[in-house]
Parts: structure tokens; C-alpha cells; sequence
């Protein structure tokens, strides 16, 4: 399977996330969507870049955009992460991976790579990066620039 790329229909998805709640890509059309693929949850850099993006979430909303952040652990993990940190934005759980695939997001031996897609309201992919140490996370002012340019 080819990696989407921008310009192409994002693959669909529904996936169990934090809260209990279930939460399905093509319900999103309408409005952007920015989809966040970390690694995991309580880890050093995830964290830090979860927490950032929750510190400006009001900078996705305020332009109708959606955040979600996906990895593969548990709704369990997912529920004490967000818990912890008072996230307000779902993390949903790809436990088999399948999402992640769909997207390119695996690396070399099936490891998540952090990844991030702006999703327009058509539901074709106006932004993508993957990254390829996972070290570094893309910042909010980059992310919010993709979202305005997916309007």
C-alpha cells in the first residue's frame, strides 16, 4: 500500500479513544482535521508534544479544526495519560496498528513514527510529515499555518 500524500483522500478510520467515546474520520467532514501520530503515551517527547499542543489548542479550535491524537496503546493507557496531563483533545487508540499503516506511519520493524496530517474539510490531506527519528515534533505556529491553508 502507498503512503498518502497530500492532495489524497485520507483513509477513513474509527477508533476507540479517551472518554469512552468512539470516533470516526468521515463524521469529521465539514472541517479540518489535525491528526497527531505519537509513539506513546507517558513517554518523554510525546508527552512534551501532546502537552504543547493542548497549552495552544485554542488555536486549532478557534479555526474549527479538530485535534486527534492516535497511537497504539489502550483506551485504558490513553484514559490515565490524558488523566494526567488534562488533556482536551481525544487520544485514540490503533492497538493493531491498522491506522498507523494506512497512513505510512510505521517504520522499519512496525515502530510508530510520530507523524502529523491536516486533514481539509473534503477530507483530502493538505499536510503531512513523518518523522524519521521521532525526536522533534512539528510545532503548533506550522501546524496552525497548514490548517489556515486547508480552509
Amino acid at each position: 500500500m502507498a503512503k498518502p500524500s497530500v492532495g489524497d483522500a485520507a483513509p477513513d478510520f474509527k477508533l476507540a479513544g479517551s472518554g469512552g467515546g468512539v470516533f470516526h474520520l468521515a463524521e469529521q467532514r465539514g472541517k479540518p482535521v489535525v491528526l497527531v501520530f505519537y509513539p506513546g503515551d507517558d513517554t518523554p517527547v510525546c508527552t512534551i508534544q501532546l502537552k504543547a499542543y493542548n497549552q495552544d489548542l485554542a488555536e486549532f479550535t478557534d479555526l474549527g479544526a479538530t485535534l486527534w491524537a492516535i497511537s497504539p496503546q489502550s483506551v485504558e493507557s490513553h484514559d490515565g495519560f490524558s488523566d494526567r496531563h488534562g488533556f482536551g483533545f481525544p487520544l485514540l487508540a490503533d492497538e493493531d496498528k491498522a491506522t498507523f499503516k494506512a497512513y505510512g506511519c510505521l517504520g522499519p520493524l512496525g515502530f510508530p513514527r510520530r507523524s502529523v496530517f491536516v486533514i481539509d474539510g473534503d477530507g483530502i490531506i493538505r499536510y503531512a510529515h513523518r518523522s524519521g527519528a521521532g525526536l522533534t515534533f512539528r510545532k503548533t505556529a506550522e501546524l496552525v499555518a497548514a490548517v489556515k491553508a486547508a480552509l
